[in-house]
């Protein structure tokens, strides 16, 4: 008997299975590579053709103000697209009512669901929360939204808020220039706030002045009339939130008004959490100055949680009829005025990274001719926290630093501090005959450039490294004239005066032999032990005619086993300093139990300290 046929597979079956590997193999190869060219797809990141907004109306028990907050809501121009109203109705506490379900204060809550579920919302879907407990306002606030994507933006309003028909019209170009613009987009924006600016959180800080031609500025403060929430940081601040409530961490923000508010009603308020979060982040809400005590949002200040009766309208509302510029022109993000919690104008992204920027940092960090140079190199964060915390407390800001990290680098560079890239500026100035780029030489060698900028912009200059804080609100410069250079090598501390001496042994004869330390292979063992000054110092020992001076000792104390509070404040010193080669987990309990430790787990300022503008 014959045997059975075999049968060849289909030549296009096989060329299917050979394509399959090979089209993986392709796919594997192109998603190794960059992806910074192909367009937007879904899930890839925000996509404006995506974005949508959520109404989130708070709600209690005030029910003449909600029916004049939704219909100000409902009159709004929307331009057609569909919106989302989420009213979040709180309930009565326990002890606010009787069991009978016609007392007055339920009767509120029933008048105003019964409104509620009655009222048209013909701009898109309409949800009614009613919660089954009392929550209260921090509750309402936080729990209001989890945003659904990137491109899902929250609007949140209590109920004795009005709004202008201007405001969503306004709102999305405001995201659509600084949220979706890349160009004009910060991942340090946490939203917008429609309210008018009135309120310094911080105390003793400045009044709100703003010039006539000011539209739109930048500020930390949250507005809880009328503030639009991004998605990304609000996610972040939710989180925060749950990981410092779990620990029991209190959003304790000294030389705020707002923790003195915390203090006294707890848990009822939830402005405590954000701004200690905002804070510890660095992040800046959008406002609008539009004049006249005009604003898109308005509070009535009806009787409530904040207000013990009502008040009244703190604004004007601004509409068409009263509309009198041009609201629709925004400015690029870059020529915005940014400020702090103490309304002083902070100026973000002054990165140095080669020699040609130097100079006109140096020219706005300076303050009467005289610039503080901090090295963090190699120091480490926590320390380098510590030292920028005590230099505000003494309201110093007259200093530029020098940061080995990118990551740190560009937080302290949003927040408005002047940085350096030692990484960068060093491969901008490096020559052939420098030791490749060995850490060891990229300090003294892009801090001895920093130096002679200084000098030959007619500036004197003080020298600091990470390994000091600074007590007081200055230091005190020696007041010998006829010398130019005062090390003092333990400390890692230098002063140097500009003079027409200092700058030409600078530049014809301590420069080059910096250069030469620096090429060397035989390095010096004060730059192995990351001593710049003591470097420096050698230095000037050994070039004739260059002015030498020192340090009075008085103004500078070392961090020693038994160093006390006494011991420092009768030293009178300006600067406390401790050995490279001291446990950085022992000096930092010593200077937490000398209370001189001001950063907290979050690794930001335990404090904010205002100081008035100086004229």
């Amino acid at each position: 008997m014959a045997s059975p046929r075999r049968r060849s597979l289909p030549l296009r079956f096989l060329l299917l299975v050979l394509a399959v590997p090979l089209l993986l193999l392709f796919l594997l190869h192109r998603s190794s590579r960059p992806t910074a060219q192909l367009l937007p797809t879904a899930g890839s990141g925000p996509d404006p053709s995506r974005f949508s907004l959520l109404i989130k109306l708070l709600a209690y028990d005030r029910p003449a103000a909600l029916r004049r907050c939704l219909r100000s809501l409902a009159a709004a121009d929307y331009a057609g697209d569909r919106i989302a109203l989420h009213v979040m109705l709180d309930h009565r506490p326990p002890n606010s009512s009787s069991s009978n379900a016609a007392s007055p204060l339920l009767a509120a809550s029933h008048e105003i669901l019964a409104f509620v579920d009655a009222f048209p919302w013909p701009h898109g879907e309409k949800r009614v929360h009613y919660r089954a407990a009392n929550a209260g306002l921090q509750a309402q606030w936080i729990e209001a939204w989890w945003p659904g994507s990137d491109d899902e933006f929250a609007f949140v309003v209590e109920d004795d808020l009005e709004v202008s028909p201007l405001y969503y019209r306004f709102l999305k170009s405001v995201v659509m220039k600084y949220y979706y613009d890349r160009e004009n987009y910060s991942p340090y924006v946490f939203g917008a706030s429609l309210q008018r600016p009135r309120f310094v959180a911080g105390r003793h800080g400045n009044k709100i002045q703003l010039d006539s031609e000011t539209r739109l500025f930048l500020y930390q403060m949250v507005g809880t009339w009328g503030q639009l929430l991004f998605p990304k940081p609000w996610k972040e601040f939710r989180l925060w939130y749950d990981e410092h409530k779990t620990n029991g961490i209190k959003p304790i923000l000294q030389g705020m008004k707002t923790t003195g508010w915390y203090k006294k009603m707890g848990e009822r308020i939830w402005t405590p959490w954000f701004i200690k979060f905002v804070h510890s982040r660095g992040y800046f809400n959008i406002y609008t100055n539009f004049l006249k005590e005009r604003a898109l949002s308005v509070s009535h200040r009806d009787a409530g949680v904040n207000y013990g009766k009502s008040v009244g309208p703190d604004s004007t509302l601004l509409d068409e009829k009263n509309l009198d510029f041009n609201i629709w022109r925004l400015q690029p993000l870059k020529k915005l005025k940014w400020y702090d919690f103490c309304f002083s104008e902070v100026l973000p992204g002054r990165i140095v990274r080669k020699l040609s920027e130097l100079d006109s940092v140096l020219k706005s960090v300076q303050l009467k001719g005289t610039v503080v140079f901090v090295s963090l190199y190699s120091i480490e964060e926590r320390f380098a926290r510590n030292l920028i915390c005590h230099l505000e407390k003494g309201g110093m800001h007259n200093y530029i630093f020098l940061v080995d990290s990118s990551e740190f680098l560009d937080d302290l560079a949003h927040r408005g501090y002047p940085v350096i890239d030692a990484i960068e500026f060093f491969q901008s100035i490096k020559m052939s005959n420098f030791m490749g780029s060995a850490d060891i030489i990229k300090e003294p060698l892009v801090s001895s450039y920093v130096i002679k900028s200084c000098l030959d912009l007619g500036y004197n200059l003080w020298v600091l490294n990470g390994n000091m804080i600074t007590l007081g609100s200055e230091l005190t410069e020696p007041l010998d004239q006829s010398l130019d250079f005062f090390p003092s090598e333990p400390a890692g501390l230098m002063f140097i005066r500009s003079s027409p001496d200092s700058k030409k042994a600078w530049n014809e004869l301590i420069m080059t032999k910096v250069k030469a330390m620096c090429s060397s292979t035989d390095l010096s063992a004060s730059l192995k032990q990351k001593n710049f000054v003591r470097m420096l110092a050698k230095v000037l020992e050994n070039s004739a005619g260059v002015r030498v001076g020192k340090l009075n000792e008085g103004m500078r104390a070392e961090l020693e086993p038994n160093s006390s509070n006494r011991s420092i404040s009768e030293d009178k010193s300006n600067v406390l300093f401790w050995s490279h080669s001291r446990a950085s987990d022992s000096v930092q309990r010593q200077l937490a139990y000398l209370d001189l430790w001001l950063v907290d787990s979050d690794l930001s300022c335990t404090a904010v300290v205002c100081h008035q503008k100086q004229k």
